[in-house]
């Protein structure tokens, strides 16, 4: 029987009410074993799920593309194929309207440890974004963030002139936007086809974390790194439940998996932030070249973002056609500024002080036994 057959074995027989005591169930991270999102957030994770259920929930980890494509994960999900997954709503933006909507305002926020909490306590608690998880099949249990990207490219780009006519991988429209205005062109590929694009000059310039010059060997096809911030990404489930799964687990379990988010949740942000910075310095020590953006390609960034607030609240209503545009932005907004004031005396490198503020600010508050159940 494959992997995938049992955990769906084991599901259905949750909800029939005639499962074992042992829990097994499939959970995917398109992203390769080493990268925070898998190490951290399922490697790890599974570990601590494990541990906290005292053996009785057995997640059964894939990691990379050989279960599901980056694109495919929301419909994995869906479709029971996995029962938990990462899904990047930038790739599916038509499909997540609300999500997508918030991440313009990417350009804006520069700090992955207050995001990756901000991002949950709202993904938790807004109606118009919980309503957008139920009405696609997902059951959303925490977020992800990455640290602010920066461009990798296969000669130098520093200046606005050196800028024109590159194609840039990207992902989501508010860095389109600020591409194309600056002169660029904007591709729109998963990160996954990052190096290939630049290996063969299908790409020019892929935009990312630091820690992908390593992690996926960016420096061997991308001698140049430009320190220039174009935004961070945050929306879409780090875990995603499909909602049959979640439904069919007690009430206990489904603490259990809360509990465990918010501490690999902030295991992974802490370890996220720490690989962007070392994998840089290791990047430069493999000869790449590192350099601080000139005054007019910053100037022009600058100049987008300072507009940026305004360009989401028309992008909500007029693209992504929500009726509350403005209202859903500002509610991100104002939990974003929750938490820079919750974060703004905790230490940013204990893992165990951050668990327990994610617990007593977010899960505390969420009832189990009715979240996510419909």
């Amino acid at each position: 029987m494959t992997k995938t057959l049992m955990a769906s074995v084991a599901a259905i027989g949750l909800l029939a009410g005639t499962a074992s005591a042992e829990v097994q169930f499939t959970a995917n991270s398109f992203y390769a074993a080493e990268h925070p999102h898998s190490k951290d957030g399922y490697i790890a994770w599974a570990e601590i799920v494990k541990d906290l259920s005292d053996g009785e929930l057995q997640p059964d980890v894939y990691t990379g593309t050989v279960l599901l494509a980056p694109r495919a994960n929301l419909q994995g999900i869906r479709d029971n194929v996995v029962q938990v997954a990462h899904h990047a709503a930038v790739y599916t933006p038509s499909e997540m309207p609300v999500a997508n909507s918030v991440q313009e305002l990417g350009f804006n926020y520069s700090d992955p440890l207050v995001m990756i909490f901000a991002s949950t306590d709202f993904s938790m608690n807004n109606p118009t974004q919980l309503q957008e998880w139920a009405d696609k099949g997902v059951v959303y249990l925490g977020s992800y963030a990455t640290p602010p990207y920066v461009l990798f490219c296969r000669e130098p780009v520093r200046t606005l002139e050196e800028f024109k006519g590159k194609r840039i991988r990207t992902a989501g429209s508010s860095v389109s936007q600020w591409v194309e205005k600056a002169g660029g062109v904007p591709v729109n590929v998963p990160s996954s086809e990052m190096y290939t694009g630049l290996e063969r000059g299908t790409l020019d310039c892929a935009s990312n974390a630091a820690n992908d010059l390593i992690d996926r060997s960016l420096w061997e096809v991308a001698e140049h790194t430009t320190m220039l911030s174009t935004g961070m990404y945050w929306t879409g489930p780090q875990w995603g439940y499909n909602p049959e799964f979640w439904a069919g687990l007690t009430t206990g379990q489904r603490e259990i998996l809360m509990q465990a988010t918010a501490r690999a949740m902030s295991q992974m942000i802490v370890n996220y932030v720490d690989s962007a910075e070392s994998k840089l310095e290791l990047a430069k020590q493999k000869g790449n070249n590192v350099y601080q953006p000139a005054e007019d390609l910053l100037a022009s960034a600058e100049a987008y973002r300072a507009n940026s607030v305004e360009t989401a609240y028309r992008t909500a209503e007029e693209t992504y056609g929500l009726s509350n545009g403005k209202a859903v932005i500002d509610d991100f907004i104002a939990t974003h500024e929750k938490w820079e004031k919750l974060l703004a005396d905790v230490d940013r490198s204990d893992v165990d002080a951050l668990t327990d503020l994610a617990m007593r600010e977010i899960y505390s508050k969420i009832d189990a036994s009715g979240y996510g159940v419909q």
